[in-house]
């Protein structure tokens, strides 16, 4: 049985906590108070294996790292898009796979969408990485 999307955008939750100083959302929050993550819903792949033994959903992670003129901000980027380390994004995601036993596995494909959010005027440095989950 395919794991929910609720139990998906929860595991993601969950893996960005382990990140030290990031806050996780399973869902966009109201208030930006950087930094944070938060998983979105690109698609729902239902025919990878037979009888649907192989649903694949695609993610959009994103990281709201501060202030878009922030200095700090700026200079997090290298710590959020390392391949390893403490404040990796790839490897918080990937050092559960199973995100806890919901689904199979997944794979961060790729990141360094680095763009802007602008809330109420103000504009914030963002992270956006593609994560594929299977089953």
């Amino acid at each position: 049985m395919a794991a929910t999307i609720s139990q998906i955008a929860s595991g993601l939750k969950t893996r960005l906590e382990t990140i030290s100083g990031l806050r996780g959302f399973s869902y966009q929050p109201e208030q930006e108070n950087p930094p944070f993550g938060f998983p979105q819903l690109n698609s729902v792949d239902y025919h990878h294996a037979f009888r649907g033994g192989d649903v694949v959903t695609n993610w959009t992670v994103t990281v709201v790292v501060g202030r878009w003129l922030d200095r700090t901000a700026n200079a997090s980027l290298d710590n959020y898009l390392s391949y390893s380390g403490a404040k990796s994004v790839r490897q918080a995601i990937e050092a559960d796979e199973t995100l806890g036993g919901v689904c199979s596995t997944l794979i961060v494909r790729s990141g360094a969408d680095v763009t802007s959010l602008d809330v109420g005027g103000a504009q914030f440095l963002v992270i956006q990485m593609q994560v594929e989950v299977h089953g």
